[in-house]
């Protein structure tokens, strides 16, 4: 290990001792899984806005992005669209459910339907097994990048990574998320535009970033590069990922006040559409100094090596760490919610005792992570992996809730038809090499044939008149507009 990878491991450890002394101080104020879990409905909206911006800058968004643009240069920027229109849809069309006193996504998308039990049940495992993909997802980009920029293996890496975080979102639960997510945003923003200013000035300038023939000759955000129809499927998966993951639910569900979710919602959606060109920027400053890295997911920390001072390399780690942590912890929590609140009830037909509610939740915490930790050792393909988590796992979750919020006539048969058509056309699509050659990812099919056999269904199984009025149902005009 040479003298600057040392300082970057040093700079690391030192971070993330940091993040457990937070957690530590934090956890002491807890006493139940509702202060673990949603740190007791209370979340002001500076840490709301805080936490959503750290969650959005996740792996896909930055290190990912990053190396797409390195393929394809501002094709890049399509991850922040994407999520800036979902985070923005987001807030106003589920922020009002804040009233409703949801624990869970499952739970909410099960109340649409009357909940009916095995809806719920398979929601519940969907769910919880959606948390671990996305879970699993930052801990492969988190160990790939503090492999390359420290030199230790990348298995030793993902497991540090996945330890450390284990450690600290463990200790102080939801309540250590939002304030280390709060710091870790500052570092992520401060972070991605200083390594975009080195890589600029490193080839030579604007001039040279905006003259170069990868930058210029394919269109705009390079779409001729992908095709149109990936270009939207690639924008249109990162939005369907941020209305259907279930982190973004646990915010409405732990913040104070409907209102305090869609101001900061609507800022975190402006923010991250102009953080979207910084990971693009990057990407094609490191195709322009090496155009020959065995892995395009390595530029982001090539850039980080190559081209910054090393106490600002120290830094720049600290920005790539939290976009992984902070992302990851937050599908942690979300993935433990549903553990707690709806497979350990279903499992054992009873609720936990509260004198042990806080000592279960660490142990289904540690459980979470090491399972995502385990899947993550097979896997190193970041993009891949979360497309086709997203395409087939999320699509059906993110149209029943949609369907199921806005209809009133859509059914729990209908609501089993979009997971099981959602899910099985993203598994056909991404078998099929020519189809996914055409489509980019399957989520555009999954979602037409998520919608179309979730209203076809409930067609044909119409709901009684006491069905359709049933108050869990109902979204009041007073609810959408406040």
């Amino acid at each position: 290990m040479s003298q600057s990878q040392s300082i970057y491991m040093l700079s690391f450890v030192a971070y993330l001792l940091g993040m457990v002394l937070i957690s530590w101080f934090v956890s002491r104020w807890q006493r139940s899984s509702d202060d673990y879990l949603l740190a007791g409905r209370k979340v002001p909206f500076f840490l709301t806005l805080g936490t959503t911006v750290a969650t959005m800058v996740g792996t896909g968004s930055s290190m990912g992005a990053v190396g797409f643009a390195y393929q394809h240069a501002w094709a890049g920027s399509l991850y922040g669209i994407g999520g800036a229109l979902g985070i923005l849809l987001l807030a106003w069309l589920f922020a009002p459910v804040r009233q409703q006193g949801f624990a869970t996504m499952s739970e909410e998308l099960a109340s649409y339907v009357d909940n009916k039990e095995i809806v719920k049940k398979i929601l519940a495992l969907l769910i919880y097994a959606a948390s671990i993909g996305w879970l699993g997802a930052h801990l492969i980009g988190g160990g790939m990048y503090l492999a390359w920029l420290t030199g230790v293996g990348e298995v030793s890496a993902k497991l540090i990574i996945g330890i450390g975080l284990a450690i600290y979102v463990t200790l102080g639960g939801y309540s250590a998320v939002v304030w280390t997510d709060a710091i870790q945003a500052i570092i992520l923003f401060v972070g991605f535009l200083l390594m975009a200013y080195f890589a600029v000035d490193f080839i030579g300038g604007w001039g040279a970033l905006s003259q170069n023939n990868i930058a210029t000759s394919n269109g705009i955000l390079s779409y001729q590069s992908i095709g149109v129809i990936p270009a939207v499927s690639i924008s249109l998966a990162v939005l369907v990922g941020v209305l259907a993951t279930p982190s973004f639910r646990q915010r409405i569900y732990a913040a104070n006040n409907v209102k305090s979710i869609r101001r900061s919602f609507f800022i975190s959606g402006g923010l991250y559409l102009g953080f979207s060109l910084i990971p693009a920027v990057i990407g094609i400053c490191a195709y322009l100094i090496n155009d020959n890295l065995d892995n395009a997911a390595y530029a982001f920390p090539y850039i980080a090596l190559n081209t910054l001072p090393l106490a600002i390399g120290g830094f720049i780690l600290l920005a790539g760490i939290s976009a992984t942590l902070s992302s990851a912890s937050s599908d942690a929590i979300a993935g433990v919610s549903v553990l707690i609140s709806d497979i350990y009830q279903w499992l054992f037909g009873a609720t936990i005792p509260a004198t042990k509610q806080l000592l279960i939740s660490r142990i289904a915490m540690l459980m979470t992570v090491f399972t995502a930790l385990a899947l993550a050792l097979l896997s190193n393909d970041i993009i891949s992996y979360i497309t086709k988590m997203v395409s087939v796992v999320l699509a059906g979750l993110c149209v029943m809730g949609l369907l199921g919020r806005f209809w009133q006539k859509y059914t729990w048969q209908g609501s089993l038809a979009t997971l099981v058509g959602g899910s099985v056309t993203a598994i056909l699509i991404g078998a099929n090499h020519s189809w996914l050659s055409y489509f980019g990812n399957p989520i555009i099919p999954a979602l037409c044939s998520a919608s179309l056999l979730g209203i076809l269904v409930s067609v044909f199984t119409k709901k009684s008149s006491s069905d359709v009025s049933s108050p869990q149902k109902d979204v009041s005009e007073e609810q959408v507009a406040s």
